[in-house]
């Protein structure tokens, strides 16, 4: 059944094992049951800051394997330019108990692998050339992917229900560009919107808005994909094309007396 349980510490009362127990579940169990179903990777903030030396983690929240990591001072890791992939990871380490403790740590590290384990989470990659500048301005939407010298954040997991979902940094930016082409579409505004006021927006929805923009069916993507696909909306709408490409309103044709 559900229930509801309250500890009260009274003056005079017996300080029960049961009362600081509940104080100790309830966040834990609050947390396991508000994100089950949950995809691992960011809840909140871990935004990766660009300085000439060093790159810098923000404090911030991951979910991984069902449980809430919590980073509440910045985290920093040098790097050198390679000329070759290098992806930002977090690893988590095994359990320990400490005296009276549980407790899973993490740790950053640069590693030129590409794909993930079961314990690590991709945070950014980049592949900075010798003499080069290390950069996270972008300039288009395009420019996310850019091969060389751009910090790269289109591969981050961020936590969602079923699925992990794309970075907010990402679908914030392609909101803002599409609404800057003055689409009338009334699909281009509802999602724009959502993306703009919801941030991170739920993997299946973008996935329709994919099909929906582009005639497409509706089939699973890579995030790379996801980016060039939203990229390819973006051009259809600064030229005036609603779906498939087609000019709004459909096609024309001319009748000639």
């Amino acid at each position: 059944m559900f229930t509801y349980s309250y500890p009260h510490f009274n003056k005079g009362r017996i300080l029960k094992t049961s009362m600081l127990e509940g104080l100790r579940d309830f966040p834990r169990e609050y947390i396991e049951l508000y994100y089950r179903g949950y995809a691992d990777g960011i809840l909140a903030g871990a935004e990766v800051e660009v300085f000439p030396d060093k790159l810098v983690v923000a404090p911030g929240m991951v979910l991984h394997k069902g449980r809430l990591y919590m980073l509440t001072e910045p985290m920093e890791l040098g790097y050198q330019a390679t000329g070759r992939v290098n992806v930002l990871k977090l690893r988590f380490t095994a359990e320990e108990t400490v005296s009276d403790m549980t407790i899973s740590h993490s740790e950053l590290l640069l590693d030129e692998e590409t794909t993930c384990t079961s314990g690590e989470l991709e945070l950014a990659r980049f592949k900075l050339k010798e003499g080069a500048r290390l950069r996270r301005d972008y300039q288009t939407f395009a420019d996310l992917a850019t091969e060389f010298n751009t910090l790269h954040v289109i591969h981050v997991p961020y936590a969602a229900e079923g699925a992990g979902t794309l970075s907010p940094v990402v679908m914030k930016d392609y909101a803002e560009r599409l609404l800057r082409t003055g689409t009338s579409d009334p699909q281009d505004l509802v999602f724009a919107m959502m993306c703009l006021n919801e941030g991170t927006v739920a993997r299946s929805v973008i996935l329709h808005h994919i099909a929906s923009r582009l005639g497409l069916e509706y089939r699973e993507y890579d995030n790379a994909q996801i980016h060039r696909y939203l990229d390819r909306i973006l051009a259809n709408a600064a030229r005036g094309a609603g779906r498939s490409g087609m000019p709004v309103g459909g096609p024309h044709r001319m009748i000639v007396d």
